[in-house]
């Protein structure tokens, strides 16, 4: 027992040593996280600071004079509410629209090997090179031949048309990862196919459901471009286009700027926390066989 015990104490030690690859392995991975949270520090000393100090002492970092208020301030001089609101209404709409098309199109493409599947998957690979920015006069025109300008409608769509195709590619392959014998069983025990499907291959599927569900929100969370173009209207713009309120003709409002984005970022942020776990097994699931 007792020579058991002393190896275990020279493996911790010598896990605990400090090599020269494991130290610059270390200075490496700090060094890369502190250039990914830098900005961020950088965004949130800035909301912080009054305005004249943004120009008086544009070499500090760290706030001389702590504004907390601005926090406070900044829905008054902009209706931070209304953009917010708008936010959600598109990014879980098109989330919603999004999963209640590529589910059941990933099914049958997981499940059916149909004439014509490759060239469909390649089809639905082929949109993803195309950027909003791109095609955004085309969007343009239509939305306006729809009279869809100033409308939650058509960011809803034009968001989930772009998010459509990542959405059926990741959740083919997780559908096609469940074996359908668990669905012919569960059919034997008197299950309808479409009770199969919510009952036994969704809640297998949740992982990549929940990835589909995440990357989607959040893109349509930080679209720019085809917001900026259809929404007129100041209290229907999404926060992504909102924000750029307080950029003036000859003066920036770099503190409340700074203030509104970081509010933008707390419900992406709560989002990523409650269902972490669900990312991190749909991102990591079929990588090892």
């Amino acid at each position: 027992m007792s020579a058991l015990k002393s190896s275990e104490v020279k493996v911790l030690k010598k896990k605990r040593e400090f090599t020269p690859k494991k130290i610059a392995i270390m200075a490496s991975a700090y060094l890369i996280a502190w250039f990914f949270v830098y900005p961020y520090i950088n965004m949130l000393m800035t909301s912080l600071k009054p305005h004249g100090e943004l120009y008086t002492a544009p070499t500090h970092h760290v706030p001389i004079h702590w504004k907390f208020t601005n926090y406070i301030e900044v829905w008054k001089h902009a209706p931070i509410a209304g953009f917010l609101k708008s936010s959600l209404i598109v990014s879980i709409c098109a989330t919603i629209l999004v999963l209640l098309v590529s589910i059941p199109a990933a099914y049958y493409v997981a499940r059916n090997r149909f004439r014509g599947r490759g060239f469909f998957l390649l089809l639905v690979l082929a949109t993803q090179m195309f950027s909003p920015t791109a095609l955004i006069i085309g969007i343009f025109r239509e939305v306006k031949f729809f009279h869809g300008l100033n409308g939650y409608p058509a960011l809803i769509v034009v968001n989930a048309g772009f998010n459509l195709a990542f959405a059926v590619w990741l959740l083919s392959g997780f559908f096609a990862s469940v074996p359908v014998e668990i669905e012919e069983a569960a059919m034997v025990d008197g299950c309808s196919k479409f009770k199969a499907l919510t009952k036994i291959t969704l809640p297998v599927a949740l992982p990549g459901i929940v990835t589909a569900v995440i990357f989607t929100f959040v893109s349509t969370w930080n679209e720019f471009t085809v917001a900026l173009t259809v929404m007129s209207s100041l209290p229907k713009e999404p926060i992504s286009v909102g924000i750029t309120t307080f950029i003036g003709e000859y003066d920036v409002a770099w503190e409340y700027l700074f203030a509104t984005t970081t509010i933008a970022i707390i419900p992406v942020v709560i989002l990523f926390i409650s269902i972490e776990k669900y990312l991190v097994g749909g991102l990591t699931a079929g990588s090892v066989k």
